[in-house]
């Protein structure tokens, strides 16, 4: 018994293809959104660390994304991996970056290291909004 082929409509297709520039304006609209909350809720410092975390996390996922597209051309048009010790020393000198701005962050004021860390899910929070929204498309157009 074989299992029956799914193909996607090309509408569903061109819908989720998009996923990454949505997922990116968002990253560059919710700064500006929950910033001025933060300043009124809290305070400037916190607003400053969200301002700084949302920066390292704008830079780290287009790395990311980078680097997994530099692989993923890499093995699919040479056949061969990059060297395990290129790809671990991106990783630590992400995490490096992002240590030396907690540090630099905590030594100006403690409350900022707070917006610091909420800045840094900036993606987590921008792919939720993308899943609901893929959510919203896919239960309204029925893909």
């Amino acid at each position: 018994m074989s299992t029956p082929e799914i193909v996607p409509s090309p509408e569903a297709e061109a819908f989720y293809a998009n996923a990454y520039q949505r997922i990116v304006r968002l990253m560059i609209i919710l700064p500006f959104v929950i910033t001025p909350l933060l300043w009124v809720r809290f305070n400037r410092h916190v607003a400053f660390g969200f301002i700084a975390g949302c920066l390292i996390a704008v830079f780290n996922f287009y790395w990311l994304k980078r680097s997994v597209s530099f692989l993923a051309d890499r093995v699919t048009s040479t056949g061969r991996k990059q060297s395990a010790t290129g790809v671990v020393m991106g990783f630590l000198l992400r995490y490096f970056l992002i240590a030396a701005g907690a540090y630099g962050i905590f030594k100006s004021s403690a409350a900022s290291v707070y917006g610091l860390f909420a800045g840094l899910f900036l993606p987590v929070g921008a792919i939720l909004i993308e899943a609901v929204y893929e959510t919203y498309g896919a239960l309204r157009r029925g893909f």
